[in-house]
């Protein structure tokens, strides 16, 4: 496999429980984060119990007073609870052949599992897949990947 592997430190993870599942509500969310002049990288939303659902996205470290400030406006107006996890790492499997590749999926977390790592969030694309990962797991988690030939 020809896949490239980039990664990312100081990455906070904010979770919002009990979100709004409505999309004019997830939007509006995503524009007063935008507004704060805050990069949104990783997005994963649970499916949705009834009219809501936990949504997930990370930041970088240093944009974490922000966010503070923004959620609890967002528990105060919509009794939204947010979990605040920081200092973790971002190592993204990257590969155009992908797409049409079947089990490459299967070999990331064959590797993830080999280290017993913590994976806080997930996420993917038809040529991509990030993992946000402690800081504690990252070095073990790359080398498991390199070593797996990822």
């Amino acid at each position: 496999m020809s896949a490239t592997i980039y990664t990312a430190q100081e990455i906070t993870l904010v979770t919002l429980q009990r979100c709004s599942a409505n999309m004019a509500d997830i939007e509006n969310i995503f524009n007063r984060i935008a507004k704060l002049d805050v990069n949104v990288d990783m997005i994963s939303m649970a499916p949705a119990h009834g009219a809501h659902a936990d949504l997930s996205f990370t930041i970088s470290d240093m944009d974490l007073g922000k966010i503070l400030g923004f959620t609890k406006k967002l528990h105060e107006e919509a009794d939204i609870h947010t979990i605040v996890s920081s200092g973790n790492c971002k190592i993204t499997v990257s590969d155009p052949c992908m797409k049409n590749t079947p089990g490459i999926a299967a070999s990331v977390f064959a590797a993830a599992a080999k280290a017993n790592t913590d994976l806080r969030i997930i996420t993917t694309s038809e040529v991509e897949i990030s993992l946000l990962v402690t800081e504690a797991d990252f070095d073990t988690t790359l080398d498991a990947l390199e070593q797996a030939g990822l």
